[in-house]
């Protein structure tokens, strides 16, 4: 015969079981309800930023609705590969503003502390080719609070430099950067530990004393990239240049001083240069910013892709 206080135990554990496997499966279904609707969510700006872009690039020619206007491009930020200014989205915004056939001339906005020598020097070489493509087109640079480096590298290639009298111009220089780690190591008793297949694969290892050979071959690198950058500014500014044997240290000026040595030209702001040197009222943006959809994109992409692929399947949550 069965007990009846061991039969209500059974009864209790059944129920316990058959109730904690009722919250698992709406657990499951939650969360299966919001991965959907967060991958119909990606998949809607996905699609929206793939519509802008199309839109975007497929405008030609912006000055459509306008008699005349100025085409401005702006540089604004560090230059290189990931930084808010690169050669792959200034480069074709500045070919959007050269063929548009209502753009009376090209603007260039910079503000930058400078950036990649190499991303500057595409940018400044499409430029030059642009210039040449389009002669009756002219293209300026208008600096606000900073042109240096990298920023003035570009800014050289352009047929006038206008400034404000207090912007900072200049730092026609290269630098390597780096840290060396022996001094800490050798506190802590640390050993560094480095097989290579090369004698100059471990090249300025900042886990290693450095080696005078390594110092010498960096400083040739970087004076012949110097000499690049030289090169660029006089070819740009060409007789304006009046050269000082502090222009090419590194050094940089004011506004007002840059205009004394030939670095820039005469002061001036976007809306000024478009009324009283183009003639033109009308300035607009062809700047390839970033937006929502793409920088959500970027952000969030990986990590929710991850989660739709979970959701969209099974989800099992613990």
């Amino acid at each position: 015969m069965i007990d009846s206080n061991e039969q209500g135990w059974e009864r209790k554990v059944l129920e316990q079981i058959a109730f904690e496997g009722l919250k698992e499966n709406r657990r499951r279904r939650r969360w299966g309800i919001f991965f959907r609707a967060l991958g119909f969510l990606y998949v809607g700006v996905v699609v929206l930023m793939l519509w802008q872009s199309s839109q975007r690039d497929g405008r030609t020619d912006r000055g459509t609705v306008s008699t005349g206007h100025v085409a401005v491009v702006e540089l604004i930020g560090t230059i290189g590969p990931g930084n808010e200014v690169k050669a792959e989205d200034v480069i074709p915004a500045l070919q959007d503003a050269f063929v548009a056939k209502n753009s009376k001339a090209v603007v260039l906005r910079i503000n930058s502390p400078g950036g990649s020598p190499v991303q500057a020097g595409m940018i400044n070489d499409e430029i030059r080719r642009l210039r040449a493509k389009f002669p009756t087109k002219p293209v300026y640079a208008v600096v606000e609070d900073l042109c240096a480096s990298g920023g003035y590298y570009i800014a050289v290639a352009t047929d006038k430099i206008f400034v404000d009298k207090a912007s900072i111009v200049g730092s026609i220089g290269v630098r390597m950067d780096g840290f060396g780690f022996t001094g800490t190591m050798e506190k802590l008793g640390v050993e560094r530990r480095s097989i290579t297949a090369g004698e100059n694969k471990a090249f300025l290892d900042p886990f290693s004393p450095q080696n005078p050979k390594h110092v010498e071959f960096a400083k040739g690198m970087l004076a012949e990239i110097h000499q690049q950058f030289i090169d660029v500014v006089r070819q740009g500014r060409g007789k304006r240049l009046k050269e000082t044997p502090e222009m090419f240290s590194g050094l940089f000026w004011s506004g007002a001083k840059s205009i004394e040595l030939g670095l820039s030209d005469a002061y001036g702001t976007v809306q000024s240069v478009a009324r009283e040197v183009v003639k033109v009222e009308d300035v607009r943006d062809y700047t390839r910013h970033e937006n929502f959809a793409e920088r959500f994109a970027k952000r969030f992409g990986t990590s929710v892709s991850t989660g739709i692929a979970q959701g969209l399947g099974q989800v099992d949550v613990k």
